[in-house]
């Protein structure tokens, strides 16, 4: 699990705008962590904006900054997507989509035009988006008894990178928790020594990320 695990993302969805000869073409920046988020948000533009003329996006994911995908939404190739994501890259964020939606105003912009004006609107939204420091993470399940349930708890307050995400306590209780990907080693490692030491039965298991959709 070693490897890059922290990156920069946006803070909050912001809006951004730029003028050319009649258009307009407005930005929104939204902070996403998966694929799935990105079609609600867009159709939901699409919907607001129904008189626009194009909805176009791009987004980055990932501490690796991997994970990418841009649309013209109809615009000239490589005139739309591109330069918002040149926009995204511009800023050295990820987990962000941006979404700019044209309106025509009726004078064409060329090529060398349309590129500036996408671009220039998502930078203006990406400015106002504000920074933060994110990590990525690995999720983990904890099984375990009601009697050992102190032994976990002072397990995960004292394990580094470690965030409870959901919890449940009966006869036999269950923890949710993301675990930071350079801590993970450590952590597995920690739940090993404390069975083996303490003869407690805590049951470790990877959560598998849900497959994301068109």
């Amino acid at each position: 699990m070693d490897g890059i695990d922290s990156y920069t993302g946006i803070i909050s969805a912001s809006e951004g705008l730029y003028k050319d000869k009649g258009s307009r073409f407005i930005a929104y920046a939204y902070p996403v962590s998966s694929e799935n988020e990105v079609k609600p948000l867009v159709d939901a533009l699409k919907k607001e904006h129904h008189a626009a003329k194009h909805h176009c996006f791009a987004y980055r994911l990932g501490a690796g900054k991997d994970i990418f995908r841009v649309s013209d939404d109809g615009e000239p190739s490589g005139t739309a997507g591109r330069p918002i994501l040149a926009a995204i890259d511009s800023v050295g964020v990820s987990d962000a989509l941006v979404v700019v939606v044209r309106y025509f105003g009726g004078i064409l912009l060329g090529v060398p035009g349309l590129i500036q004006a996408y671009r220039e609107a998502a930078t203006d939204a990406l400015s106002k988006a504000g920074k933060v420091e994110r990590f990525a993470t690995a999720s983990f399940e904890l099984e375990f008894a009601y009697e050992e349930m102190n032994t976990v708890l002072k397990l995960m307050k004292q394990s580094a990178g470690v965030e409870i995400k959901e919890q449940k306590f009966d006869l036999q209780c269950l923890i949710k928790a993301d675990v930071r990907l350079s801590a993970v080693e450590n952590f597995i490692e920690t739940i090993k020594n404390t069975n083996n030491e303490r003869g407690t039965r805590i049951q470790c298991r990877p959560v598998q990320a849900a497959p994301t959709g068109d």
